[in-house]
This record gives structure tokens, C-alpha cells and sequence, in this order.
């Protein structure tokens, strides 16, 4: 036990002093949510993935997934590398910095305000942001919950207080070059864990052709009747896999958290750097995890009464004392780093996006900068009080949040976003078209969710649903609706056309 809080002491004493430190860097608004659009690739790629996976994905998915699909549960790690991590860099990175500072926009909402010059939309968008961002960040605690039961004896409810305030100090104090600071180091504790994690379990279980085998004699004739199905390459439903992989991966596209760690990045080399570091990342940990919890079968849990958040504790409870606290601190870290993303997206989002000339007029930097400030204390308070609640009752539905979160984010955003970065013909009505269908089928899913087709009533199938649907929905409401201001459309896009000269080490003269 002393061991265990020595490691937490250490951890969270780094953290509070790398954002005391970064005070200096988040003066303006533009220092305090993009740090000064001058963070380095290996900062911005561990931003983006320390965002990206938290202890939703590491406790809960890992282990609810692993339960369903076996060792195919992989394939959704792999999915995150590949199309949430590498596709999104190559196809969003460049444009989405190159057009967010000629627009002058800090947050996705101010960019859709002015690539389509709407307030309107700019105000829906923000409004959309913050109502699902706050679930979401409730369901980060979830994964903690168990894991704190198992290596520590003290109430749970004291563990997420202790959380929230020591990231609300570090982000309230640094911003986001401070966050960034601390993602990077957290990142580092996510991919030696994970790593250490993996070998001790599968030690555990004899090794890995071992553990293999074992899994290959588990059987469930409720999920199938085919023997060896949840060792096999593809698992026992493929369909259903192939939801989880577009909703997690195809996701991350459309949310403002991680679209808006390529407003920060510095440079062109530092995109095509922070590429490869990043899908190295997703590569390690979300395959890593997903990976892990493929051999929870092995382990005896009873799931019908305890739930798929026990999988992966049980796994990890007969492991050593240094480990249990490496884990924690890996949970810590994965679970804080996305906390900081979430609190400075929404928090920036409502000052700039919503409050700032809509509800406060002549709102100048400081006062936006102590709004933001202000609005992270009450995010951070309001989704500890939905976590707590949730946990001391058997209130169920902000654990099941996760999945309408990112299916109502990206089903608004995502179409919208990438036709505007690339399209000329995207009209501000078809963005809102877009914004209504994602939320709002999402919505239903949770009230109605029984009136929902077979395949679509669950809330990750039908997250996928909202996001491919808005790739329909964008071009066919922008071909029958009012075309653009051609002139505002050719100042949006003109950023493009820019002249650069580089050295001849990066491009050949003519």
C-alpha cells in the first residue's frame, strides 16, 4: 500500500508542477487553448492520442468487447491506429491547420461559424459540444471505480474529488501547452504499462500460444455453437465488430477534443512526424488493450451480475503490488489526460463559441481567459456529481454515454467538417441538417431505443449509423438548398493557393 501511494504522490506531484510552470504560456486565448500554434509533433501526437483512449477504453471496452469478440476484439485496435490515428492525420492535418488560422478560428464551432459564415451554426454547434461533452467526461470515473476498489481501501467517491481537482489545477493553471506537457508524460506511463500489463497476464496464463489455446477451449452456446470461435480471426460476430471499429476509429474524426489538437500543431514537418508517432501510439495501447481483454474469458466473472468493468480488474488483480500500482497510475493517466482535453474543448467552446458577443458583449481576452477558467471548475464539477451519482445508485445510463456521446458528436460533425476542409459546395443549411440528424437520432436512440431496428438499437452500431449517414446528408442538402457566398467560400479556400518556399531538402527546385 505505501508502495502504491509513493507512485501516486510521485505521478500527481510532476503533474501540478509542469502546470505551475506553463503559467506563462496561457496568458491569451490563444495561448490557454492552442498554446501559441507552436506545439511540437511529439507533443501534439501524444495529445491526440492520450485523448483518444482513456479509462473508458482500457477497463470498459477492452473488457466488454474482449467478452464478446475474443482475440478478434483486436481488429478494433487496430482499426484506431490505422483510420482514428493515420488516416485522420493524413487527410485532416495539413488542411485542418492551414484553414483554422486563415479563418482565425480556435474551436470547431467558431470554425463552422465562420467557413460557413453563420452565427447560427456556430452556436449550435457549441451547444451540441458542451451538452454531450459533460457524459462523456462522467464516464470517464466509471473505469476507475473497480480498480480503485481492488488496490485501495478507501471510498471511491474521495478518489474522483481527488482526480478532478488535481486536473482542474493543472489545466486551470497551464492551458493547453501544460496539458499537452502532461499528456506526453502520461503517454510514456500508457505505453510502458500496457506493454508490462500484456507480458504479466499472459505469464499468468502459461504464455501466449498457452493462453491461446485456453481461450480456443472457451465455449458459449448463447454467443455460438462454433467451437474455438473466440480464438478465431474474425470472432463470433463480425457485423456487430465492424460497428465498434468504425464508431471508435471513424469517430474521432468528428470530435472537437482531438480535431482540435491539429489547430495547435507548428509546422509541415512536424505533421508528417506527429503521424507516424501517433499511429505508433494508438498502435501500442488501443491495440494493447483490446488485445488484453480478448483473454477475459480465461478469467472466472461472473458477468450477468457484476458487469463487463469487472473483466479487466479481475485479470489484473492477481498481479504483483509495483504492478496493480503501475496500472493505476496507467488508468490515471489515460483517464486524466482525456479529462484536461474534454474540460479545455467545452469550457473554450461556451466562451468563445456561445457566451463571448452573443450573451457578454465586449469580451476581451482576459475576461475570456477567466471565463474559460471559470466554466472548466464547473465542468469538472458537474460530471463529478453525474459520475458520483451514477456510481451510488443504480442509475445506469451515463455509464451507457460513452457510445451516444461520440455517435452524437461525430454523426453532427464529422460530414460537415471534412466536406467544408475540402468541398466548395457545402452549404451552412446542410451543416445543420447534419447537427439535427446526428443529435437527435442519437437522442431517440436512448429514449426509444427498443424501437429501433434489431441492428441499430445498439448505441455504437447506431453512432456508426449517424456518421456514415451525414456523408449522404451534407451533399444532397447542399445540391437542393441556396449555394454559398462565392466570395466567402473563395476566402476560405484562397489559404490553399498560398505561395511557400522550402528549402531544397524537403521539395527539388524546377
Amino acid at each position: 500500500m505505501i508502495l502504491k501511494i509513493l507512485m501516486l504522490i510521485v505521478f500527481f506531484g510532476v503533474l501540478i508542477g509542469i502546470g505551475l510552470y506553463c503559467r506563462k504560456n496561457a496568458t491569451d486565448v490563444n495561448g490557454f487553448v492552442l498554446g501559441g500554434r507552436n506545439v511540437g509533433p511529439w507533443l501534439t501526437a501524444f495529445a491526440y492520442g492520450t485523448s483518444y483512449f482513456s479509462a473508458v477504453i482500457f477497463v470498459g471496452y477492452a473488457g466488454q468487447f474482449g467478452w464478446k469478440y475474443g482475440i478478434a476484439s483486436t481488429w478494433i485496435g487496430l482499426g484506431n491506429a490505422f483510420i482514428g490515428s493515420l488516416l485522420a492525420w493524413v487527410i485532416l492535418g495539413r488542411r485542418t491547420r492551414i484553414q483554422t488560422q486563415h479563418l482565425d478560428s480556435a474551436t470547431m464551432p467558431d470554425y463552422f461559424g465562420k467557413r460557413f459564415n453563420s452565427n447560427g451554426l456556430k452556436v449550435a454547434a457549441s451547444v451540441i459540444t458542451f451538452g454531450f461533452l459533460i457524459p462523456y467526461t462522467a464516464s470517464l470515473y466509471n473505469g476507475l471505480s473497480r480498480l480503485f476498489g481492488m488496490a485501495f481501501e478507501i471510498d471511491y467517491t474521495i478518489c474522483i474529488v481527488i482526480m478532478a481537482i488535481l486536473t482542474g489545477i493543472y489545466v486551470i493553471a497551464g492551458g493547453y501547452m501544460a496539458t499537452a506537457i502532461n499528456d506526453f508524460i502520461q503517454g510514456c506511463v500508457m505505453l510502458i504499462g500496457i506493454v508490462a500489463v500484456i507480458l504479466a497476464v499472459l505469464k499468468s496464463n502459461g504464455g501466449f500460444l498457452e493462453a491461446l489455446n485456453g481461450l480456443a477451449n472457451v465455449t458459449d452456446e448463447t454467443v455460438s455453437s462454433q467451437p474455438g470461435v473466440f480464438a478465431s480471426f474474425f470472432g463470433p460476430d463480425p457485423l456487430n465488430l465492424l460497428g465498434v471499429i468504425i464508431l471508435t476509429s471513424l469517430g474521432t474524426w468528428g470530435l472537437p477534443q482531438m480535431v482540435q489538437k491539429f489547430y495547435a500543431i507548428k509546422s509541415e514537418h512536424d505533421i508528417k512526424k506527429g503521424t507516424v508517432i501517433s499511429t505508433f501510439f494508438a498502435l501500442v495501447v488501443a491495440g494493447g488493450c483490446y488485445f488484453l481483454g480478448g483473454f477475459g474469458r480465461l478469467y472466472d466473472v461472473d458477468v450477468a451480475s457484476v458487469g463487463f468493468d469487472a473483466i479487466v480488474p479481475e485479470m489484473l488483480s492477481r498481479l504483483s503490488p509495483f504492478m496493480i500500482g503501475l496500472v493505476v497510475i496507467l488508468v490515471l493517466s489515460a483517464s486524466m489526460s482525456t479529462l484536461s482535453s474534454l474540460v479545455i474543448a467545452s469550457s473554450s467552446t461556451m466562451t468563445i463559441d456561445f457566451l463571448k458577443d452573443n450573451i457578454i458583449k465586449n469580451m476581451d481576452e482576459k475576461k475570456q481567459v477567466l471565463c474559460i477558467r471559470f466554466l472548466i471548475v464547473v465542468f469538472i464539477a458537474i460530471s463529478v456529481v453525474l459520475a458520483i451519482i451514477q456510481y451510488k445508485s443504480s442509475v445506469n445510463f451515463i455509464a451507457q454515454m460513452m457510445g451516444i456521446s461520440w455517435g452524437a458528436l461525430a454523426g453532427s460533425f464529422l460530414a460537415p467538417f471534412l466536406y467544408g476542409l475540402y468541398w466548395k459546395g457545402a452549404t451552412k443549411v446542410a451543416c445543420f441538417a447534419s447537427f439535427i440528424f446526428g443529435s437527435v437520432v442519437m437522442i431517440l436512440n436512448v429514449i426509444f431505443r427498443a424501437n429501433f431496428p434489431i441492428l441499430l438499437q445498439s448505441p455504437i452500431n447506431c453512432g456508426a449509423f449517424t456518421m456514415l449517414a451525414g456523408f449522404v446528408i451534407v451533399p444532397i442538402v447542399s445540391l437542393i438548398t441556396k449555394k454559398p457566398d462565392q466570395a466567402i467560400v473563395d476566402d476560405a479556400f484562397i489559404c490553399y493557393e498560398e505561395t511557400t518556399v522550402v528549402k531544397q531538402t524537403t521539395s527539388l527546385g524546377e
